[in-house]
């Protein structure tokens, strides 16, 4: 009974260690110990704390004028910019949700998101509002939006449009509703695997969870300047940018985008110290060799202030050259999705195996390998990863109005990440393979269902599956296979061009390859590993080798 009572009174001090909180309290902690010290830069714009208060809270009453309640859901369509930062602040300071939305959608995809999420106000740049004219009639519960920037627009439908600078002009003072940490705070919605994309809901307290967890694997303090050209519609810039500093100190910079040329320069202008950024980039980094901008880590000008890159999972020879070229320390062990993070990490000053994704986080999570019929499965055995939370609200709350998916992903009461992988005999967790049959490429996550569903309403395919090619830069790149109804003499390159003004940018294919038929099952499923083992034939038609260029906006 002693040895029982010990390890009940531990458990206890485990669930006492972290105080719940929510993210108006982090502001409001940096507003009383450093009110007007620098705390984030957002594309060359500096902000303090008590400048983003002044405008967060004259947003977030703004709202409550135009009759929105705490919890109602506030879309945006922004990139990462001045406006992007305070558009989000402005929602969760006052108790609303906010709704970041990917720049890159348009048509069914940014309806489907407006309408999921039953937005009734939409933020959104002139650059986007296009696109956002061209399906808000068809989202009922949008009341308002709010236009960023010049915009000569004679909309006649029944939202009422607002001007980023009216909006602004509102009451500064302290919104007096105050959220819990169990409320709500942003969607992020995830690409979708077996159907349209579905709004993961966060909760105030995930969000300060996940920042603590990833402060901890980088050892950051006080003197870090954490910079990140992440999109703001993603979670990662959001707990890694704009609330690392409330929580660790320090300041933090978020650029527009990523870009190989101005990448030292950048870190020079701002004094990073620790990166927040993709594989992808990391591998541009490592190999662009010949660029004048990327000199090798002994000139002085390649890094004056950079003491870590973080860019997790990276592969072991990624990983060697860019500590050695550079001289830093690399987080390049962790694996997480956006349901739940961080669900395997390396800790500040830990040391990863090859190839792994850093070692359980039993601090936060019970991680367990499963089989189909959810039997826990032994050590070095590849199965689904499976995992429960061992803390309140460090996962999401489920799917915003999918409750359904959210039984089925938490079925026998664990969360189905739906990837495969193992965990050996040291705790290390590496991850092995996709169990769904979605992609992701540059970052993003990428719904097979919702592509396949765009290029079927082209009318001249009879079949199309959307499935991943490996890519030289790392993840995936996406290749359609299709079959076209008969009497076509649709080409591949026409149907990328048509795919233009039909897909995201990040969701364009890079190869398209037409065939009498597609491989299928005996029930007849398209067996879409088999497409994925041919990969690339000599009968694939290749966007990048005709030298097509695209916007990527």
């Amino acid at each position: 009974m002693a040895q029982r009572a010990g390890d009940e009174l531990m458990a206890r001090e485990v669930w006492l260690t972290e105080q719940q909180t929510t993210i108006p309290r982090l502001l409001d902690a940096r507003l009383e110990s450093a009110p007007d010290e620098a705390y984030i830069d957002v594309c060359g714009t500096a902000f303090t704390a008590a400048e983003v208060a002044q405008s967060a809270y004259a947003l977030a009453n703004t709202y409550a004028a135009l009759g929105m309640r705490p919890g109602d859901r506030i879309a945006s369509v922004i990139e990462n910019s001045p406006e992007a930062l305070l558009a989000w602040w402005g929602a969760v300071s006052g108790g609303f949700v906010a709704v970041p939305i990917n720049t890159a959608y348009k048509g069914d995809y940014l309806r489907h998101q407006l309408n999921d999420s039953g937005a009734r106000v939409l933020v959104v740049h002139t650059d986007f509002l296009d696109r956002a004219l061209a399906v808000i009639d068809q989202v009922p519960a949008l009341a308002h939006v709010i236009v960023i920037g010049a915009a000569d627009r004679n909309h006649t439908g029944a939202q009422s449009f607002h001007t980023w600078d009216d909006v602004l002009s509102g009451d500064a003072a302290r919104p007096t509703h105050q959220p819990k940490p169990s409320d709500l705070g942003t969607f992020v919605y995830t690409g979708g695997t077996t159907g349209p994309s579905k709004g993961c809901m966060l909760s105030h307290h995930y969000h300060s969870a996940l920042t603590t967890q990833i402060g901890v694997c980088w050892g950051r303090t006080a003197q870090d300047v954490v910079w990140t050209p992440l999109p703001m519609y993603h979670f990662n810039a959001l707990v890694t940018a704009v609330l690392g500093p409330l929580v660790y100190g320090g300041r933090s910079a978020i650029s527009r985008r990523f870009s190989v040329s101005s990448f030292w320069p950048e870190m020079n202008r701002v004094g990073a110290t620790v990166t927040s950024t993709l594989g992808t980039m990391a591998y541009l980094l490592a190999h662009d060799v010949d660029n004048p901008y990327m000199p090798k880590s002994d000139a002085p000008e390649a890094n004056t202030s950079l003491r870590l890159i973080g860019a997790a999972p990276l592969p072991v020879e990624i990983d060697s050259i860019l500590k050695s070229r550079f001289g830093v320390n690399t987080f390049s062990g962790a694996y997480g999705v956006t349901e739940a993070s961080l669900i395997s990490w390396q800790p500040a000053g830990g040391h990863n195996k090859p190839n792994a994704a850093g070692v359980i986080n039993d601090e936060y999570f019970d991680v367990r390998i499963f089989d189909d019929d959810d039997n826990e499965l032994g050590r070095n055995t590849d199965g689904e990863i499976v995992i429960r939370p061992k803390r309140p609200h460090v996962m999401f709350e489920g799917y915003w109005g999918r409750p359904d998916a959210t039984v089925e992903t938490s079925r026998n009461w664990w969360y189905h990440t739906g990837d495969i992988g193992r965990i050996d005999d040291d705790d290390f967790l590496y991850f092995v393979d996709r169990k769904a049959d979605y992609l992701r490429r540059r970052g993003e996550n990428i719904s097979s269902y919702e592509v396949e569903r765009i290029l079927m309403s082209h009318g001249q395919l009879a079949d199309a599956a959307v499935h991943a090619v490996p890519s030289a830069l790392t993840e995936d790149d996406l290749k359609v296979t299709a079959t076209r109804i008969d009497g076509s003499t649709l080409t591949e390159e026409e149907l990328y061009l048509w795919c233009v003004d039909q897909l995201p940018y990040f969701a364009m294919p890079r190869y398209v390859e037409f065939r009498d038929e597609l491989p299928r099952s005996p029930v007849g499923r398209v067996l879409k590993r088999e497409l994925r083992a041919e990969g690339a034939t000599v009968n694939t038609w290749d966007a990048e080798v005709s030298g097509i260029v695209i916007e990527k906006r």
